[in-house]
């Protein structure tokens, strides 16, 4: 199990993932693959018949975002971020490669209707980001890797954030209300886990788990936002075998399943000129946006600390660089965001892809060339 949880095979892993949803999309195999994605299953008495597609997007995700928050709190705690001089930089990078991109999408997409896409090109992929870094990156030193998973871990907060607020259409309090108190207990029994009674208790855990995750998606946030909760409420001690333990599955089945659905969309019969503004906002958002926002808040942040601890320019353009990869969180947005409009949804997939791709080569190109100056100095 080891080998599943390098950050190389995760990144491709997404990318064969990718790859094979578009290829079957647009095969004879298409249309039963859509249909095996589009079918419903589930319990509807209980509110819980989903198709697929959606037991992926909103089940087995909540699972990454899961161990997103372990990471998160982690970080907060005993990591990059866990003082405030430390996490300055990077939180006023990952600010800056959130506004700009936005500000990007804005800019290039005007009509209204489309506005609602904006979030989408604010993502980066954790495991994405670090796949490339591993691979481009043989010699960096280690605070450059650090420094890229306290980014993406911020930006993952925000994209949490913004999907609770952004992209819940019709709350109900009273299920999101009664879930506090099973985020508590599920809390309180994981400072629990010990002895004989340990199996008991993982066993009440997990059930804890899915009961606040259905009373999540009961209440029309976006269940996922359930995974974030139990992360964060998870005591440090069982938290990071837990992480120890899931890790593996996420890489292995968790993400390049949801990449695989997420990317069987028909490649439009049309001209380039053709394409909806959204599109253009996400391509161009993501590598361009994320480059110049996180380069601008990395500096703006450089001159509030000392000098010692800024990070140097380089460094920097590897962070903005692979920033840029929206991959799986820009494509849960994307699906979110223009849930209601399948023709701008295919297009903004497919920007999402081919926005990571521009960014993959970048940052892959300035990653080696900041390894190579490295070595050789």
């Amino acid at each position: 199990m080891g080998i599943l949880r390098s950050d190389r095979l995760a990144a491709v892993l997404l990318v064969l993932a990718a790859a094979a949803g578009l290829v079957l999309a647009n095969s004879p195999a298409g249309p039963a693959m859509t249909g095996l994605r589009d079918a419903h299953v589930g319990i509807a008495s209980l509110g819980l018949d989903l198709s697929v597609g959606h037991w992926i997007t909103d089940g087995l995700l909540a699972i990454f975002f899961f161990l997103a928050a372990i990471e998160l709190r982690h970080e907060l705690t005993h990591g990059e971020l866990d003082t405030p001089r430390k996490a300055l930089v990077p939180a006023i990078a990952a600010l800056g490669g959130v506004a700009v991109p936005a500000l990007v999408y804005v800019l290039v997409v005007r009509d209204p209707a489309l506005l609602g896409g904006w979030p989408i090109p604010t993502a980066t992929d954790i495991a994405f980001a670090l796949g490339v870094l591993s691979l481009a990156g043989r010699g960096l030193p280690s605070r450059i890797r650090a420094l890229l998973l306290a980014l993406a871990v911020l930006d993952d907060l925000v994209a949490i954030l913004l999907i609770a607020f952004f992209f819940t259409r019709e709350l109900h309090p009273a299920p999101l209300l009664l879930a506090v108190p099973v985020v508590v207990a599920f809390g309180f029994l994981s400072t629990r886990v010990r002895g004989r009674l340990a199996p008991l208790v993982v066993v009440l855990l997990v059930a804890l788990g899915i009961l606040t995750w259905a009373l999540v998606h009961a209440s029309g946030v976006h269940a996922t936002i359930a995974g974030v909760a139990l992360g964060l409420a998870l005591s440090p001690r069982v938290a990071q075998r837990t992480r120890h333990a899931l890790e593996p599955w996420s890489n292995a089945i968790v993400l390049p399943l949801f990449a695989l659905t997420a990317s069987l969309v028909v490649i439009p019969a049309v001209g380039i000129g053709a394409l909806s503004p959204a599109f253009w906002g996400i391509a161009i958002g993501l590598p361009a946006g994320k480059l110049i926002g996180i380069t601008a808040g990395a500096l703006l942040g450089g001159l509030l600390v000392a000098k010692s601890a800024r990070a140097p320019i380089g460094d920097v353009l590897v962070l903005a660089t692979l920033g840029g990869i929206g991959f799986t969180v820009s494509l849960l947005m994307n699906e979110l965001a223009f849930s209601g409009d399948e023709a701008v949804a295919t297009e903004g997939t497919l920007a999402v892809l081919c926005g990571s791709a521009a960014a993959v080569v970048i940052g892959a190109v300035v990653t080696l060339a900041r390894a190579r100056t490295t070595r050789r100095v």
